[in-house]
C-alpha cells in the first residue's frame, strides 16, 4: 500500500512510547487531528505505556493498568496506529516512509521518537543465554520466564536508575541479587558521594550485594552457553546464573543516519529550539532520540513531553521553544526516596553545600546556596517529602533559612515549607510545565474543587506523579483561602470525621452512640436520633473496639441493634423479594464431605437456592427471616459458623491447595488462610475485607485483588495490601516480602487495626491506601517501621478482639430474647410474609417476582419450599 501527500496532510509519527502519546495528545489539543491526518508506527506490540512505573510490572501492575493509551481518543481523532510495524526507511525526496510490513506512507510532516536503546557493554559473551537488557515489558517478560526456571542468582550491570530497579525486581522473584556499578557510588548521576553513602547502606539492608568502583570483564558461560558468573575489573568473579544490563541508554537514530539527517558526535539527531531537524524543516525529532539546541540529550519524560508539545506548535505554526529542560527528579528505588534538583553537584561559582546527614536512619539532605541565599538545587536521601516545594523554589531565596529546611520534621530548628510559600510562577508540575498560578486558577477560575479535577483541567500531576502530593494541598488551600469551608465532619450531625470520632471513642472509652452524639455531636444534633450516615459508621467502631471500650460484642444487643444497616439487623443479607441468604464460614475453602452433606440437606428441606460463591464458601439464597434460626441451628450444630457476608467485616481468606497439592507449592497455603480467616473472622471495620493466600508465584488464589493477600516464596510469605476487584479493580501494593509466619501475622494485625483506626467510612482500603497522606509508604512506615510508635496499641487492639470473638449466630440462637426479633410480622410471629415466593429454575427455585410486584399470597404452582419447618 502507498499513501502519498495529497489536499489532506500527513502526519507520520515514528515510535509511540510515553512522548509520541504526549505528542498525539499535543496535536488534538491544538485541533490538527481533524485538519491531518496522522500516522503512527510502533515497533511494540502494545501502544503506549508507562516505561517510568514499568518495574511495578513485578508487584503486580499489569500491562494493561501500565498502558497510557486510551483507545478511545485513538479512534476519537481518527489516528492510524500500526502496532509492532516500525519505519523501516525514509525517503526525504520523496517524503515516503516504508515499515517493516511494506507498507509506504507519504507524509508532509515526519516526526521522529524513536527514543533510546539500552548501552551493553562491549564484554565477551554479552549475549549469551541468561544475559538480558531492561528496558520493555518484553524484556521483563522474558527476565522473569529465566529467573523462575533457571536461576538463583541475578546481576545487574549498572547502578542507576534502571539498575537498582532491576535488582528489586530479581530479589523479589527470589533471586539472590548483585548491583556492579562501575562509578564509586550508586546513582552517580543524580546523587554525590555523600547522597551515594547514605544509599548504599539503606540498598545494602533491603538483602542486595552491592560492588562499586568495578566493570564487568567478561560473562563466563559454560558449555552450554549458557550464564554461570561474571568476571570483574577488581580480578574478582561472580558466581550468578543470569545477568541484566542496564549500563544506560543511547538514542535510537539509526534511521534518521540512514536517510542523511545530521546527528551529534556521541549520537542524537540534531534539532532546532523547535525540535526540527537541522536538515530538513519537514522533519522533527522529539525524546530521547533527539539532540536538542542546547548540545544535551534529554533522557527524562518531562522534556520529552516539552519537546512534543514545542513540535507540535510549531507545526501548528504557532510560536514555541525547546531551550532546554528542568532535569529534577524525584524517585522511589527498593523503598528509599532519592530526589535530585537545580544544581544538585554545586557547579557554580562560590555556591556552598548545607548539609544534613543521618548514617543510622539513612537520611542524606543537602541544599546548595549561592552566594546571595538563592537556593540553587539539593539532594535528598531518605526523605523528600519537601522535594515538591524546594524544586518549586529552585532559583529564589526561600523565606526560611536553609539549615533549618534540611533538619528532619519535628527536629530542634527545623522548619517545612509549605506550598503557599510558592510563588505563583513556580513550577509545580515539571512534567507537563504546569504553574501554582494555573493549579490555583483551576480553582478560582474553572471551579475545580478536588485533585481529579485539577489534573484534568491543568494535567498537573498526569505524568511521574511526583507532584500530586504538592497539588491536593494547593487545592485544598485555594479552596480555604476562596472562602469555600472544607467540611471534613463525617454527616449533618458531626463535626469530627470518622478517624477523630474513632480516637474519640478509643481514648475517652465511649461505649454507647447516645452518649457520643450528645457530648460531641454538632450543637443542632444532640439530643436527636441521629441519621443513617452516623449510626451505622458509629457502630462499626463500637463494635471493632467492643472488648476494649467494654461494649458488647454482640452488634444486636441494646442500642446497637438500632444502628445497624439493613444486614446487620438479621445477621444475613437481604435479596431482593425479601428474603435472605445464609452463608456459613468455611475456612481457607477447606470443607469435609460431611460439612457438605450438612449444607446439601439443609438446603434441601428448607427448599434454598444454592451457589458456589467466588469467595471459595456455598450460599443458600430463599430463606424467610423466621427460618434462619432454624438454619443457624442445624449448621452451629454441624460445627459451622457465620461467615459474616452480611457485615461489614471479615469475608474470607481464599487460598489455593499450596504445597500438599500443588506440584508448583512452595508453601502452605490452605493452613496459613484457616489461620488467617480464623483470627480475623468478626473483625468489624469500615468496609468488607477481602484475602487469600496463595502458596507459589502462580498466583491461583489471586491475592493481589484483596484487601490484603499472601504470596508464598521460597523464603517465606510477601504481603499485599490495597487490592480490590468489583467495578474499580486495583492491584495490591506489595507491603514486606519473605515474612516468618509470625511476622507475617503482625503485620496483618498493624495493618488492619491501622486502616481501621483512620479510614473514612465505607472507604475500602484500595481507596484508603490511595487517600490517606504518604499513602503505601507511610504505612509502611507506620506498620512495618513503627514510626508513629502505635504498633503495640494495634497489636493488642487485635489481640483484645481474637480473645473475644464469638459467633453471633450460636450467640442468637442462645438466647431467647435475641429470637424474638426474628419474625415477618411482630404482632403475629407465626405469620410468615405472604410476597416471599418462588417458582422453579433449573431444578432449583428463584424469586417470584410478578408475585412480589402484586403483594399477594403464593398461587398453588408456586413452590412452598420456604414453609417454616
Amino acid at each position: 500500500m502507498t499513501a502519498t501527500p495529497g489536499a489532506t496532510p500527513t502526519i507520520v509519527l515514528v515510535g509511540h512510547g510515553m512522548v509520541g502519546q504526549r505528542f498525539l495528545e499535543a496535536l488534538a489539543e491544538r485541533g490538527l487531528t481533524a485538519t491531518h491526518r496522522v500516522v503512527v508506527l510502533c515497533e511494540e506490540p502494545r501502544p503506549a505505556y508507562d516505561r517510568v512505573a514499568l518495574t511495578s510490572y513485578f508487584t503486580g501492575t499489569s500491562a494493561d493498568e501500565l498502558s497510557m493509551t486510551d483507545m478511545e481518543f485513538i479512534d476519537t481523532h481518527g489516528i492510524e496506529l500500526y502496532l509492532g510495524d516500525p519505519a523501516e526507511s525514509v525517503d526525504r525526496a520523496a517524503r515516503k516512509v516504508t515499515a517493516r510490513s511494506g507498507r509506504v506512507f507519504g507524509y508532509d510532516t515526519l516526526v521522529l521518537a524513536t527514543g533510546s536503546y539500552p548501552f551493553v557493554p562491549p564484554v565477551p559473551h554479552k549475549d549469551a543465554d541468561g544475559c538480558f537488557v531492561y528496558r520493555t515489558i518484553e524484556d521483563l517478560l522474558a527476565i522473569e520466564a529465566y529467573a523462575k526456571s533457571r536461576a538463583t542468582v541475578g546481576a545487574v550491570v549498572g547502578g542507576g536508575l534502571l539498575g537498582l530497579e532491576a535488582a528489586g525486581a530479581l530479589k523479589g522473584l527470589g533471586l539472590t541479587a548483585h548491583i556492579v556499578e562501575f562509578a564509586p557510588r550508586l546513582m552517580p548521576v543524580q546523587v554525590d558521594a555523600g547522597g551515594g553513602a547514605a544509599l548504599l547502606r539503606t540498598i545494602e539492608e533491603t538483602g542486595l550485594t552491592v560492588h562499586t568502583g568495578v566493570g564487568t570483564q567478561e560473562i563466563v558461560t559454560d558449555d552450554a552457553g549458557a550464564v554461570v558468573g561474571m568476571k570483574l575489573s577488581d580480578g574478582t568473579e561472580l558466581a550468578t546464573d543470569m545477568v541484566v544490563f542496564s549500563a544506560g541508554v543511547r538514542p535510537r537514530d539509526q534511521l534518521a543516519r540512514d536517510c542523511g539527517l545530521s546527528v551529534g558526535e556521541r549520537g542524537g539527531i540534531a534539532v532546532d529550539e523547535q525540535c526540527r531537524t537541522v536538515d530538513d524543516p519537514r522533519v522533527f525529532a522529539i525524546g530521547e532520540c533527539a539532540l536538542a539546541a542546547d548540545g544535551r540529550v534529554y533522557g527524562l519524560v518531562a522534556p520529552g513531553y516539552e519537546q512534543a508539545a514545542t513540535a507540535a506548535a510549531t507545526i501548528a505554526r504557532d510560536e514555541s521553544a525547546f531551550t532546554g529542560a528542568d532535569l529534577s527528579t524525584k524517585l522511589k528505588l527498593l523503598g528509599v526516596d532519592v530526589a535530585s534538583f537545580g544544581d544538585a553537584h554545586g557547579t557554580t561559582e562560590g555556591c556552598l553545600d548545607v548539609v544534613y546527614s543521618d548514617a543510622r536512619s539513612g537520611l542524606y539532605k543537602k541544599l546548595v546556596i549561592g552566594r546571595d541565599g538563592t537556593l540553587l538545587g539539593g539532594i535528598l536521601v531518605g526523605d523528600a517529602d519537601a522535594y515538591g516545594t524546594l524544586r518549586a523554589l529552585t532559583g529564589s531565596v526561600p523565606p526560611l533559612s536553609p539549615e533549618s529546611l534540611v533538619l528532619p520534621a519535628g527536629a530542634s530548628g527545623g522548619a517545612q515549607l509549605g506550598p503557599s510559600a510558592l510563588p505563583d510562577e513556580a513550577v509545580v508540575c515539571s512534567c507537563h510545565n504546569v504553574s501554582k498560578g494555573t493549579i490555583r486558577g483551576a480553582v478560582t477560575e474553572h471551579s475545580c474543587t478536588t485533585v481529579p479535577e485539577v489534573k484534568k483541567c491543568t494535567k498537573a500531576g498526569t505524568g511521574c506523579g511526583s507532584c500530586v502530593k504538592v497539588l491536593g494541598q494547593l487545592v485544598t488551600a485555594e479552596l480555604e483561602a476562596s472562602g469555600v469551608e472544607v467540611d471534613k465532619g463525617l454527616c449533618g450531625c458531626f463535626a469530627q470525621t470518622r478517624e477523630e470520632l474513632y480516637e474519640i471513642v478509643l481514648a475517652l472509652r465511649v461505649n454507647t452512640y447516645r452518649e457520643l452524639l450528645d457530648r460531641y455531636g454538632r450543637e443542632g444534633a444532640r439530643g436527636g436520633d441521629g441519621c443513617e450516615v452516623c449510626k451505622p459508621a458509629v457502630a462499626s467502631i463500637i463494635a471493632s473496639l467492643a472488648p476494649t471500650i467494654g461494649a458488647s460484642g454482640y452488634v444486636l444487643d441494646g442500642e446497637q441493634a438500632a444502628l445497624q444497616d439493613s444486614n446487620d439487623h438479621f445477621l444475613a443479607n437481604l435479596q431482593k423479594n425479601g428474603s435472605y441468604s445464609v452463608v456459613p464460614r468455611i475456612p481457607g475453602g477447606e470443607i469435609t464431605p460431611e460439612g457438605l452433606i450438612v449444607i446439601g440437606e439443609i438446603a434441601r428441606d428448607f427448599g434454598l437456592y444454592t451457589k458456589i460463591t467466588g469467595g471459595q464458601r456455598i450460599d443458600m439464597f430463599g430463606a424467610r427471616v423466621e427460618q434462619l434460626p432454624l438454619i443457624w441451628t442445624r449448621l452451629v450444630d454441624a460445627g459451622f459458623e457465620s461467615g459474616h457476608a452480611y457485615g461489614k467485616a471479615l469475608r474470607t481468606v481464599k487460598s489455593c491447595v499450596g504445597q500438599t497439592w500443588c506440584r508448583y507449592g512452595v508453601q502452605d497455603s490452605v493452613r496459613m488462610a484457616i489461620d488467617l480467616e480464623l483470627r480475623y473472622r468478626g473483625l468489624r471495620s469500615p468496609h468488607k475485607l477481602k484475602s487469600a493466600v496463595s502458596g507459589c508465584a502462580r498466583e491461583c488464589a489471586e491475592a493481589q485483588s484483596k484487601d490484603f493477600g499472601v504470596i508464598a516464596t521460597a523464603n517465606g510469605w510477601n504481603l499485599y495490601v490495597g487490592g480490590n476487584g468489583g467495578a474499580t479493580p486495583r492491584h495490591a501494593d506489595l507491603l514486606a516480602q519473605d515474612l516468618t509466619d509470625a511476622e507475617l501475622v503482625r503485620l496483618i494485625d498493624r495493618f488492619l487495626m491501622f486502616y481501621i483506626r483512620t479510614a473514612d467510612r465505607l472507604e475500602r482500603t484500595s481507596t484508603w491506601l490511595e487517600r490517606i497522606p504518604g499513602g503505601l509508604d507511610h504505612v509502611r512506615d507506620v506498620v512495618v517501621e513503627d514510626s508513629l510508635g502505635i504498633c503495640e496499641e494495634l497489636e493488642s487492639l487485635m489481640a483484645a478482639h481474637v480473645a473475644h470473638y464469638a459467633d453471633e449466630w450460636a450467640s442468637t440462637i442462645a438466647d431467647p430474647d435475641k429470637l424474638a426479633r426474628f419474625v415477618s410480622f411482630v404482632n403475629a410471629p407465626d405469620t410468615p410474609d405472604p410476597v416471599v415466593g418462588f417458582v422453579p429454575e433449573r431444578d432449583q427455585t428463584k424469586p417470584d417476582l410478578p408475585l412480589l410486584s402484586i403483594g399477594l399470597r403464593p398461587a398453588e404452582d408456586v413452590l412452598e419450599g420456604s414453609a417454616q419447618r
